[in-house]
């Protein structure tokens, strides 16, 4: 299918495009995205310490509303749905945008709508509306996948330490109502920059053990006791992933003590991130499309433009075709949620097939081109990294919808030897 877009909509994404224009693609992304020298992202900062170009950010969350542009009015959003929110990762994903979008308006904001007490959606949500305040999740682990319930089962919370060792734990601070967590969250997206993080951690100890999700605000003028934010070095610069260590860190419970309402929210949360993925991921690999077109168009090959060879056509038809189905699967996703596991597989396979096509095709012609088709190939593996990879996602669903028999969550039902799948 192709979505047929509302007024609105082509509206949003009118603007978008007009406002990147000239500022996105992968030389903006680079210069926006430079990150702090070291190898661990230690080091005096580049141009911009942040991962993104603040100044940028400012105006699209002061002119176009892009943070809020899904949370309710009430809160100062714009009142949309996960369709238009899609049509603006789309836009940001052909530019290479690095900015706080994902990690605050996919990731953040909803955890806060859905579980955060009227007293803390009223103090918080209207600043992640307005751009003003920036949010990351932090999960133990090192896989959002899993903890987004989208390559993994929530039940039992082992992804997030068991409740044993590893991963953050959390305690009771005493009779105030307050918390203290200890622990370490790797691959945090965005995460040396936000101003609010949530963490998921575990409390009640083994035998009581539930996740639960907590408040650490970063924004005052000194950093929280405990905390520890360091960069890391990142595959691709516009996706700037930290490294957080708490250690007696003062915190704040995000919501009721619920640990069944938690699992169900960062489920569904998952659900809604991996349709605005899918969109950025199709949208990526559409641009990185019409800039291979163009350059196979221009550079010669045996005194022929390489673009003019069967093969090469043949390639591009097949890109053309990947490209499209998965933009398609992406709002086909925005309308039926429950498909978004398999859009995003859809969309980061054809993001990687596209971006390896865009190194090779040309066959080596110009420092230039590859160093621009490599950005979009760093962007299509770190992608896979955050949120896949494309296979565990097709398993999973597979999992849930029961497609290898009763027996199928982790049992041989429908599977051959060696767990391999009967067909």
């Amino acid at each position: 299918m192709d979505a047929a877009f509302t007024a609105e909509q082509d509206e949003i994404r009118r603007a978008l495009r007009e406002l990147l224009a000239g500022r996105g693609g992968p030389d903006g992304a680079a210069s926006a995205a430079a990150a702090p020298d070291g190898p661990d992202g230690a080091g005096s900062a580049a141009a911009a310490p942040e991962g993104y170009d603040v100044a940028l950010w400012r105006r699209l969350s002061r002119d176009l509303g892009l943070p809020g542009l899904a949370l309710p009015e009430e809160y100062g959003g714009g009142g949309c749905g996960p369709a238009e929110l899609a049509v603006a990762l789309e836009e940001t994903g052909r530019a290479l945008l690095p900015s706080p979008l994902l990690a605050t308006a996919v990731l953040a904001a909803p955890l806060v709508l859905a579980l955060g007490t009227g007293e803390q959606r009223s103090a918080l949500l209207p600043p992640l509306a307005a751009g003003e305040l920036t949010a990351a999740l932090a999960v133990p682990g090192g896989s959002l996948s899993t903890a987004l319930g989208l390559t993994g089962d929530l039940t039992g919370g082992a992804w997030a330490g068991g409740g044993r060792a590893g991963g953050v734990q959390a305690r009771p601070a005493g009779g105030d109502g307050g918390w203290r967590l200890y622990g370490e969250a790797a691959q945090v997206l965005d995460g040396h920059s936000a101003g609010l993080l949530l963490i998921a951690a575990h409390a009640g100890g083994f035998p009581r053990s539930r996740t639960l999700l907590f408040l650490v605000r970063t924004d005052g003028p000194q950093p929280p006791a405990g905390l520890v934010r360091t960069r890391q070095a990142s595959f691709d610069a516009t996706r700037p992933l930290a490294r957080i260590q708490l250690r007696d860190t003062e915190a704040e419970l995000l919501g009721a003590d619920d640990a069944a309402d938690v699992l169900d929210t960062l489920a569904a949360t998952g659900r809604t991130a991996a349709v605005a993925l899918a969109a950025e991921a199709a949208g990526a690999a559409a641009s990185a499309l019409e800039r291979t077109v163009d350059h196979v168009g221009e550079c010669e090959r045996s005194g022929r433009a390489a673009g003019s060879f069967q093969s090469v056509k043949l390639r591009l038809a097949d890109l053309y075709v990947r490209v499209r189905s998965a933009r398609s699967a992406a709002y086909y996703a925005a309308r039926e949620p429950e498909s978004g596991g398999l859009a995003l597989a859809q969309a980061l396979e054809a993001l990687r097939v596209t971006t390896a096509e865009a190194v090779q095709l040309p066959g080596g012609t110009g420092s230039t081109w590859e160093d621009e088709a490599r950005s979009y190939f760093n962007r299509a593996a770190s992608d896979e990294l955050l949120l896949g990879p494309a296979h565990r996602l097709r398993d999973h669903a597979a999992q849930r919808a029961g497609l290898f028999g009763p027996e199928g969550r982790g049992g041989a039902a429908g599977r051959g030897p060696a767990g391999r799948v009967a067909v």
